[in-house]
């Protein structure tokens, strides 16, 4: 629809919820408007400024006509907002924290935290609800005329009836005042963001334990509440109802008489301390990601030394800085390290663990996913790099020094650390049981291949899986520390770099996964398969046999597993890929189970030597993670990776790519699928770079059989395996790969995505 057509519309109308425009790039689409916009002196603060165009939707142009409006909500975040009226009248209604209105229901996940309202719409709660009120329960009210700026702050409920057809700008804003209300809405836990928006009407039973030790109040004021459950992990909170099971028009708010209290330090009670932000689940509805939040807090670390008194307490609401921080010194002054400047206290963004950047080294302390899966990824790692030593491949010149390694476990009630190399099974995993079931004799017994048989047997059978059922009571950190790199990395110079150095960052990646995929790997033993097989759970999956599977007796251990994996992953593959961004095509995820292999055995591109079956894919080490925040480049010109001035007095602008980083997520199996996060990641679909990555490689990345001669055989595309392992893929990989190719989100077929992303690779010619 057109502006012009919204018009019309708006003139001809008579819905009872009519059409209301919200609008968020108006900036975007048409900058001339910001010409005329000035944010009002007395909401300038605004904290989300230092990450530029990477924050979050904040501004938004709004029109309607009379009978639209926002039903009620609490803004985002927790976020501070400003309205601005242009044109026509608003009706609003407003209630503080903790004030679910009458006729609103609150859903709270108690998972991840996301919160969810159903509310009927402005005009149905004034004409239906609000007559039922009591005089002292009505919400404060206002009409808004052209001029007028109405402020909402942290936490309020609001409503807005147009009362006629009105234009306004409104923005959100996160300041000094409401810092640590935003920085605990995006602490991990449910608890917390319940209270915030519901008051006392979000505790459960187990909740109120907490609230009788560090609330005044009699244990018979919380008898009110009213709590039901939708489903096991929704909470549903809704204003208390009568005896006849009508809803009291006044029973909402006596929660509110009884101590509830939007301050910060009454409401961080209801955050729970065990859940941490590298290893929880991190709800959807968040203004900004993980990785977001970290570096947001880290520019403002930086860049606000007057206000690290703030920063520091938002920062250990939302993720644990205090803790972090003390096991980070405990590290250092073990291995006599000095201990991080001020400005360096905060984890930086990148990665999935905490990582500190020191002077001359950097110290990454292995969290996510637990302390077994922590163990596996430093031990895997520590495995690759003595590989990269006895091989003497290139590739070691591109990755920082190790300096040192080892495990920080809390024991008897203080912390204590054990050097370790990923050699042997330290005594403190023994004490743990947390000793792999097979391979303890290997000189790596937490490397690549033990690491793979515990993720596949954790991940697609959990019920028979690993026990983890003590992994939250034990406290077990194992920790990498390297020299630092000099430069920058990839993702600060990516819009200042010429065209130039940007192929040459794409030959180095393509020379650099050459090594990377030509190293030894560890063979897998057929005793690793028959555990895997001692689950009878996969005795079929999407038609086919696992049985099948297991006697092709002629394909290595590896490439069995590694089918498996993938038919298990194809179960409910269209349920998983609704979870993810909406960016995803409806009618792409209903046609995914049929786009994909009925027989994964087919992607192994399998042919016959001397009466024997081979596979036709190149098996190897892959790092996973190959992003624009993992690449390193220094100047061309620059003394300790400083630019140096130039002639005229400007300052060098040519970059050279000179180390990869962060190889926690090592694992070993195609290779191709290294090229899914750095095509979508550092090239964002560029088949230009994806070209000149390929003329460096020069690997194979599958032998082409008889069988795969036509051109409409789908097996025999490059692009069908890359696009069939996107869709598979752990991460949201297609939620980027949508938002790269925009137009791609109308494609009635995952064929016309395919060659679109990845058609690139049918033209290569690494075959052998």
């Amino acid at each position: 629809m057109t502006f012009k057509d919204y018009v019309s519309y708006m003139k001809q109308q008579h819905d009872e919820d009519p059409l209301y425009i919200f609008d968020d790039k108006f900036g975007e689409s048409a900058p001339g408007l910001l010409k005329d916009y000035t944010v009002p002196q007395i909401f300038q603060e605004d904290f989300f400024d230092v990450l530029d165009k990477n924050r979050p939707s904040f501004r938004w142009l709004v029109i309607g006509p009379a009978r639209s409006g926002a039903s009620w909500h609490v803004d985002p975040g927790l976020t501070s907002a400003w309205n601005t009226l242009l044109c026509g009248r608003k009706r609003w209604a407003l209630y503080p924290p903790g004030t679910v209105p009458l006729g609103v229901t609150v859903h709270v996940d108690d998972d991840d935290g996301d919160i969810s309202v159903d509310s009927p719409s402005s005009l149905q709660w004034w004409l239906d609800f609000y007559p039922l009120l009591a005089d002292e329960n009505k919400p404060i009210e206002c009409t808004q005329l052209p001029g007028e700026t109405i402020f909402v702050p942290s936490g309020w409920w609001h409503c807005v009836l147009n009362l006629e057809t009105t234009i306004a700008v409104t923005q959100n804003f996160v300041n000094s005042r409401n810092f640590e209300f935003v920085c605990l809405d995006m602490a991990p836990g449910y608890c917390h963001r319940g209270v915030c928006r519901a008051g006392l009407l979000a505790l459960d039973e187990d909740s109120l334990e907490i609230v009788e030790k560090n609330m005044p109040c009699e244990k018979e004021n919380f008898r009110c509440i009213d709590l039901t459950m939708k489903e096991t992990k929704a909470r549903i909170l809704r204003p208390q109802q009568n005896e006849n099971g009508k809803e009291n028009a006044n029973g909402s708010y006596n929660v509110w008489e009884h101590d509830f209290s939007y301050d910060i330090n009454y409401l961080a009670m209801f955050r729970n301390r065990e859940l941490d932000h590298f290893t929880s689940p991190w709800c959807p509805d968040n203004s900004l990601r993980q990785r977001g939040l970290r570096e947001w807090l880290s520019r403002l670390w930086v860049g606000n030394p007057g206000k690290r008194e703030m920063i520091w307490k938002g920062a250990c609401l939302a993720l644990n800085a205090d803790k972090w921080l003390d096991c980070l010194g405990k590290i250092c002054f073990f291995h006599s390290l000095p201990f991080p400047s001020e400005n360096a206290k905060l984890p930086v963004g990148m990665g999935s663990n905490p990582v500190y950047v020191m002077d001359e080294y950097v110290v990454k302390i292995f969290a996510e996913g637990g302390p077994q899966s922590s163990i596996f990824d430093l031990g895997t790692e520590l495995e690759f790099y003595s590989t990269l030593s006895e091989v003497n491949s290139p590739l070691k010149n591109h990755i920082p020094n190790v300096l040192a390694s080892g495990i920080l476990h809390l024991e008897n009630g203080s912390y204590n650390i054990d050097s370790w190399d990923g050699k042997k099974v330290p005594d403190v995993i023994r004490k743990c049981n947390l000793i792999p079931e097979k391979g303890t004799g290997d000189v790596f017994p937490f490397g690549v291949q033990s690491k793979i048989m515990f993720t596949y047997r954790k991940d697609l059978s959990p019920e028979n899986g690993p026990d983890d059922s003590d992994e939250s009571t034990i406290v077990l950190l194992p920790y990498l520390i390297t020299k630092r790199c000099k430069g920058k990395i990839f993702t600060e110079l990516r819009d200042v770099l010429p065209w130039e150095d940007v192929l040459n960052l794409a030959s180095f990646l393509g020379e650099q996964l050459r090594s990377l995929h030509m190293l030894p790997y560890p063979s897998f033993s057929n005793s690793a398969l028959s555990d895997f097989e001692q689950n009878r759970g996969f005795s079929s999956a999407n038609g086919m046999d696992m049985e099948f599977v297991s006697n092709e007796s002629d394909i290595p251990v590896e490439w069995k597993i590694f089918v498996r994996t993938l038919m298990e992953k194809k179960k409910n593959v269209s349920g998983r890929l609704s979870k993810r961004s909406g960016s995803i095509p409806k009618t792409l995820i209903e046609k995914a189970e049929a786009y994909l292999p009925d027989d994964f055995l087919k992607l192994l591109s399998i042919y016959e030597e001397n009466g024997m079956k081979k596979v036709g894919k190149p098996w190897s080490w892959i790092h996973r993670d190959i992003m624009d925040d993992n690449i390193y480049m220094e100047c061309k010109s620059c003394s300790h990776g400083i630019p140096a001035p130039t002639s005229n007095g400007g300052v060098a602008k040519s970059w050279r790519p000179t180390y990869i980083l962060d190889f926690s997520n090592l694992a070993v199996g195609d290779s191709i699928n290294d090229l899914i996060p750095m095509h979508l990641d550092v090239f964002r679909g560029n088949s230009d770079l994806l070209k000149q990555f390929l003329k460096s490689y020069k690997l194979s990345l599958m032998r082409k059989t008889p069988q795969q001669g036509s051109d409409d055989d789908k097996y025999g595309r490059l692009s069908y395996h890359a696009m069939c392992f996107c869709i598979l893929h752990d991460e949201n990989v297609l939620g980027g790969l949508f938002k790269t190719w925009k137009e791609l989100r109308g494609a009635e077929s995952w064929e016309e995505v395919e060659l679109q992303v990845w058609g690139e690779l049918n033209n290569y010619e690494g075959f052998p």
